[in-house]
């Protein structure tokens, strides 16, 4: 899908958006404006020669943008930006809030007046929108600390309950640590390309792009420490959880050997008056077979009150 952007109605074109481009529609822009339109498989590529470069007068730069939601992609999908003096051309694959916050400008009585303009808003956007996902993370992790921590420590436990909910923060902390993966890709994306394209259109930026592009700079770096945090945070919180399955797994494993090791006295007595020797005494008693009974409980009790003294159980 195409769609193009003017600064007037009627003017000249600023921006081309380029939406699942096919081969044909990237082959028209390529003719019309005289610029190479990067396929998905060009914009992958993870080398930095490839996802920034520069010819005379045309910056092309690529980065993984944040996927939304309900995306089915395994990785994040591409963003290609082509930028020259006289317009600018998009190529994504995927929803991208920056790219329609942008669009939504040209609505507006003060849209961008160049496509260098247009480039650093869509820069601008994906950083507000990277900062509220990073923010809505912080919420959902901090959520997940108490609600894990809470929990486990409230008395008493069922262990089947408990495993159902430290399963369940497991899946919320992977779908967290998965958020945090894209955005960070995404954060460093944005900061090389906020470092080279000034220097790679040196001679056709306005002054005041150069001055939002740093403070784009600024934002991204304060972004990426929050995010590292974040990340701390959200392994610390992992580490945490297994820590309480292992507890929980120990406390089965502990309960099944304690109970292992007080079946032993009475099954040894058991064992030893099922034996048919001729010669029993106890076989001849009147009440051989309650001093048997009593024997057994006997050595099932002394066992788990030595394991209570010593705290054990």
């Amino acid at each position: 899908m195409i769609r193009s952007f003017a600064a007037t109605a009627g003017g000249p074109l600023l921006w081309i958006d380029l939406l699942q481009p096919t081969e044909d529609e990237r082959r028209q822009i390529t003719e019309q404006h005289k610029i190479h339109v990067p396929s998905r498989d060009e914009l992958s590529e993870i080398e930095s020669s490839s996802r920034l470069f520069s010819r005379e007068g045309l910056v092309c730069v690529s980065m993984s943008a944040i996927p939304p939601k309900d995306s089915t992609d395994l990785a994040p999908p591409p963003l290609g930006l082509v930028l020259t003096p006289a317009v600018l051309v998009t190529i994504r694959f995927s929803e991208i809030h920056g790219i329609e916050r942008t669009a939504s400008l040209f609505n507006t009585a003060t849209p961008p007046a160049t496509s260098v303009h247009a480039f650093v808003s869509i820069l601008e956007a994906m950083v507000d929108y990277g900062a509220d996902l990073l923010e809505h993370l912080a919420q959902q992790v901090t959520g997940i600390s108490r609600k894990s921590f809470r929990q486990y420590a409230g008395a008493p436990r069922q262990v089947r309950k408990t495993t159902r909910t430290l399963r369940a923060a497991l899946v919320e902390i992977g779908s967290a640590g998965e958020h945090l993966s894209g955005a960070r890709e995404t954060l460093l994306g944005l900061q090389r390309i906020a470092s080279f394209a000034p220097e790679a259109a040196r001679g056709w930026f306005p002054d005041d792009v150069h001055e939002r592009l740093q403070t784009v700079a600024r934002d991204v770096a304060s972004l990426t420490d929050f995010e590292t945090h974040l990340s701390d945070k959200v392994q610390f919180l992992l580490d945490a959880v297994l820590g309480f399955i292992n507890t929980e797994q120990n406390e089965i494993f502990k309960v099944l050997t304690i109970a292992s090791v007080v079946g032993i006295p009475p099954t040894l007595i058991a064992s030893m008056y099922g034996m048919n020797f001729k010669n029993m005494p106890e076989l001849s008693w009147a009440y051989g077979y309650e001093w048997g009974l009593g024997l057994i409980l006997i050595s099932t009790l002394l066992p788990i009150l030595w394991f209570k003294s010593r705290g054990w159980w």
